[in-house]
């Protein structure tokens, strides 16, 4: 029981605790984002729900990868078109490649429609999902960003109940926070592009590194995958280029009014 608790424990435990919270931002945007679909009154319990879920099931997962580890890395099949698209495919990366394609189809299409729109008011009434079905989307898609933040944690530690705790403390922080990045979205309307264009990084990160799991050679040059300094950075450079651009534009806007008619 003391070695259960000893010191190198409790600072790992700490330590994937902190991760889990990092690697947990870009999750809490798609669930804010899936979240909208739903009615007003039932979009709290659909993040609540899916998160809940999707920390029972993330216990599931790490039980199982750690089982069958070696499962999730073996190849299932191979591509071979020499000189156009070459790869080894395996568990690991497919659930990445396609957690990274969806994303960035989520991401475009709510671009899309933010631009089709010809008042905000008509949100309210389209694209709507029922509440099984945006639970059901951030579950899944809540499994595809803890995959890489679980081989982390194995990485870290094979003491179970550390990974078992930073998981479900993680989780339970990704609960209390979901609201408040939804609150803050709803009320800072501008900021829904940033976000998504954010969302939209998330997913060529994630196909970057699935091609990288995969061995993937497109016209013969291997996929790279994005460094995470590379994509904290870019982050970073969005959002100061957003702050910029709308402090202009509220200079524009006060020139505007001042200048006689």
């Amino acid at each position: 029981m003391g070695e259960a608790f000893s010191l190198e424990n409790l600072g790992t435990l700490m330590m994937l605790i902190f991760l889990q919270a990092v690697l947990g931002f870009d999750n809490l945007l798609y669930i804010s984002i899936e979240s909208k679909r739903v009615p007003e009154e039932k979009q709290q319990m659909v993040r609540r729900l899916g998160i809940g879920l999707a920390i029972v099931l993330r216990i599931v997962l790490l039980f199982v990868v750690v089982k069958a580890i070696a499962l999730f890395q073996s190849p299932l099949f191979d591509l071979q078109l020499t000189g156009i698209l070459e790869g080894a495919f395996n568990v690991h990366a497919l659930i990445v490649l396609v957690g990274g394609v969806f994303i960035i189809y989520t991401a475009l299409k709510e671009i899309m429609h933010m631009l089709a729109i010809q008042d905000l008011g008509e949100e309210a009434v389209d694209d709507k999902r029922s509440v099984g079905s945006a639970v059901a989307w951030i579950v899944a898609m809540n499994l595809v960003f803890s995959f890489d933040s679980i081989l982390s944690a194995i990485a870290l530690t094979d003491v179970f109940w550390v990974m078992a705790v930073a998981i479900i403390l993680s989780g339970l922080m990704m609960i209390f926070l979901a609201d408040t990045v939804s609150e803050f979205l709803k009320k800072n309307r501008m900021y829904e592009v940033l976000g998504l264009f954010i969302l939209f990084i998330v997913g060529v990160m994630l196909l970057s590194e699935g091609g990288h799991l995969a061995h993937l050679k497109l016209g013969g040059y291997a996929i790279e995958p994005m460094a995470k300094s590379t994509f904290y950075f870019v982050i970073i450079v969005l959002v100061i280029v957003d702050i910029a651009q709308g402090r202009y534009q509220k200079k524009l806007d006060l020139e505007r009014t001042r200048k006689p008619s």
